[in-house]
């Protein structure tokens, strides 16, 4: 069986000032191991250290075959593009049909949507049949069909898979093994993310609770040493003849006695023994890497509208543009309803919110919250600045929730010249908004450029948010965990969609 090893792997940068990953070991088995951590911490880098693409400092990296890295990025077509469209063999006919390949897709690449250059670039690179393949993100920005097409496509690979990926559905599907980041170290669990979260956890609470035991002993300890070395200071002092009065013999005796047998240095030895146990249980204490947590779980603030209704939308249509237009029955929004607007990429799911933003949403100024999907940089700088402006007590109230989100907050406060990530800035415009206890939450594709770790954050804080919410997502478990009510957007043909309301898990 073929096997990818990393033994004592430690990688960096040249602008880094410190190692990216640090004595790595790890081993990849056949089957998909799912490549788990935060935002920053080498999940990409060991996806290129695995295919040859990055070469480690130090360390060995061990395995036999051709591995190849798919890239989060399609931009440019994949090498071979045109062999494989032009390619007669069967395995290029099963990966063309499997991905559902067009042939005139060669000339029409720069107007590919994001899943068909995805499944364009896999559908090659899995009829090359590696014995290692490296997939980052492979489902970001794909609607539900182009994830089940991927998702398909992953699950027939038969080599050694490496899957840096936030979509939990797809890393439990897939994964025989979860490889868990935490710098400076690598824990790998088996199972798929939902089973290797819960076991890492687990382990997580073992190593602390005997860290708290560790911490305890050693303080009972430094207790017990510090009373014994008072203890022996006063013997030291009752045996010495300093104050005493010349003629005091029979006191002189006693002490010249206590010194003869030993007694007045017992309690010293006794205070020495305890100081070698306090030095043992100090350095079993330092042995343990206990990394300070920032808290993830926190309430978005908010509060339920005093009116009726958020939104009164008459039936209607609007035009998507190129002769196709989108259909919709009467929509109303209460004050703590929960909607999932889905629907395949194209049907006109921002346009809709665009629509209801500009021309029907009539809430007071500060009521509302939208984060669109995707913030342009300019967008960006004005965020920031907004935040720079704030009076300091409200601006630790939107530092509070962003390290509640689980991002620093001391990258923020750096100056206004620092541009922070997609994913920070997100972060940063659902807090300030959050701050101002708005009766509604909309956001657009609210999990991209998002880890883990924050996902599950936004998760918690969304689900405690006693107001309204609209989401647009293609993650389902992120919906069916906080959304009752789906608006779902079909395609009828090429130039006709219309909109249908039903409840979660009714919708199909």
């Amino acid at each position: 069986m073929n096997q990818l090893l990393f033994e004592n792997i430690t990688f960096g940068y040249e602008t880094s000032l410190k190692p990216i990953l640090k004595d790595v070991t790890a081993s990849f088995p056949e089957g998909w191991t799912g490549i788990i951590g935060p935002n920053g911490t080498g999940k990409t880098t060991l996806l290129k250290l695995a295919c040859g693409e990055l070469t480690p400092i130090q360390g060995y990296i061990r395995h036999g075959g051709r591995a190849c890295y798919c890239s989060q990025r399609t931009d440019d077509p994949p090498s071979q593009w045109e062999e494989f469209l032009q390619s007669g063999e069967s395995e290029a006919w099963e990966w063309r049909g499997r991905l559902k390949i067009r042939e005139d897709w060669f000339e029409r690449w720069p107007t590919l949507s994001q899943g068909e250059r995805k499944r364009a670039q896999l559908a090659v690179i899995l009829w090359q049949d590696p014995d290692i393949l490296a997939v980052d993100e492979p489902t970001n920005h794909l609607d539900r069909e182009a994830r089940r097409l991927v998702g398909d496509a992953l699950a027939a690979y038969q080599g050694i898979g490496l899957l840096v990926s936030h979509d939990r559905e797809l890393l439990d599907n897939l994964c025989r093994q979860c490889l868990m980041i935490d710098p400076p170290q690598t824990h790998s669990f088996p199972g798929g993310y939902t089973e290797a979260s819960r076991l890492a956890k687990q382990k997580e609470a073992e190593i602390l609770g005997a860290y708290q035991k560790a911490k305890s002993d050693m303080e009972r300890l430094m207790h017990s040493a510090s009373a014994r070395l008072d203890k022996a200071n006063r013997y030291r002092n009752g045996f010495s003849k300093r104050n005493l009065d010349i003629r005091d013999s029979d006191s002189r005796s006693k002490i010249d006695l206590a010194r003869v047998s030993g007694k007045d240095g017992k309690a010293g030895r006794l205070a020495d023994q305890l100081n070698g146990r306090v030095r043992q249980a100090t350095e079993k204490v330092s042995q343990f890497n206990i990394k300070k947590k920032y808290e993830t779980d926190f309430w978005v603030l908010g509060e339920s509208a005093s009116r009726d209704l958020l939104l009164q939308l008459p039936a209607g249509s609007i035009e998507l543009g190129e002769g196709r237009i989108l259909e919709f029955p009467a929509l109303e929004l209460r004050p703590t309803d929960r909607i999932a607007l889905t629907g395949p990429n194209g049907t006109g799911k921002t346009t809709l919110l665009n629509y209801i933003l500009n021309q029907h949403l009539t809430l007071p100024e500060g009521k509302w919250v939208y984060l669109p999907q995707e913030i342009h940089l300019e967008e960006a700088s004005r965020i920031m600045e907004r935040f720079h402006q704030l009076p300091e007590d409200e601006k630790g109230r939107v530092m509070t929730l962003v390290s509640c989100l689980g991002s620093r907050p001391d990258r923020l406060v750096g100056g206004r010249n620092l541009a922070p990530s997609p994913g920070e800035i997100r972060k940063l415009l659902l807090a300030l908004g959050a701050a101002r206890n708005p009766w509604l939450i909309i956001m657009d594709e609210p999990t991209n450029h998002l880890d883990l770790p924050s996902v599950e954050a936004l998760e918690s804080a969304l689900s405690e948010f006693p107001g309204a919410l609209i989401l647009v997502s293609h993650d389902e478990r992120f919906l069916s965990r906080l959304a009752r009510v789906r608006w779902e957007i079909h395609s009828d043909n090429d130039s006709q969609m219309k909109l249908q309301t039903a409840l979660i898990g009714d919708a199909y």
